[in-house]
């Protein structure tokens, strides 16, 4: 039950992208960076924490996740896939994992949840790189990938853009952050558990 299976599917939508993007010379490191700044800007959004804030988040959140699909097809089409461009596309990845739930956090002012979301964020995509790294291939599955979380982060910026919270402990928000982090760590170890299966 995750969105990562589906990258197939949605790499057959790419092609026009792709060969737009090789005629006009584009690069996928450049796709890359591109896709982070989209990531940085919806942090902002989501920081500012208004309506238009967010609703400009939701519409880069996903603008991120459909360049991220763009640079390794890119990548494939002109035949200069790399390790240095494979490192560069998850460091940045990352870094927009971040950038993207501090913002939210941020925007609401919960920052404690925003650091037990964090965490969990980043224990599904170290598993996911970790599991590669002993020999395994690399780790998409488990209960909540990255294409979900963007996919989620994307829906809840529209929903926050468009409907005021009742007055309770959290905002819409709130609960992403509170799911996160539950789904996020049970996702780290739904995957390493599967992992040490393989391997024992």
């Amino acid at each position: 039950m995750t969105l990562d299976r589906l990258r197939p599917v949605a790499e057959l939508f790419l092609d026009p992208m792709v060969a737009a993007a090789d005629r006009v010379g584009l690069r996928p490191n450049g796709v890359s960076i591109v896709a982070f700044g989209f990531a940085v800007v919806a942090a902002i959004g989501f920081y500012l924490a208004t309506p238009l804030g967010y609703a400009l988040g939701a519409v880069c959140v996903f603008a991120n996740g459909w360049l991220d699909l763009l640079d390794g097809a890119l990548a494939r089409t002109q035949n200069v896939e790399s390790q240095a461009g494979d490192l560069l596309d998850h460091v940045l990845d990352r870094y927009a994992d971040i950038v993207l739930v501090v913002g939210l956090a941020a925007g609401i002012a919960r920052y404690d949840l925003g650091l037990l979301a964090v965490t969990g964020v980043l224990m599904t995509s170290y598993l996911g790189t970790q599991i590669q790294a002993v020999g395994l291939g690399r780790e998409y599955g488990g209960l909540v990938g990255r294409a979900d979380r963007l996919a989620l982060v994307g829906l809840t910026g529209a929903v926050a853009a468009a409907v005021t919270d009742p007055p309770g402990p959290l905002s819409v928000v709130g609960w992403l952050l509170v799911f996160f982090t539950a789904v996020g760590h049970l996702t780290a170890i739904q995957r390493f558990w599967g992992a040490w299966g393989d391997l024992a």
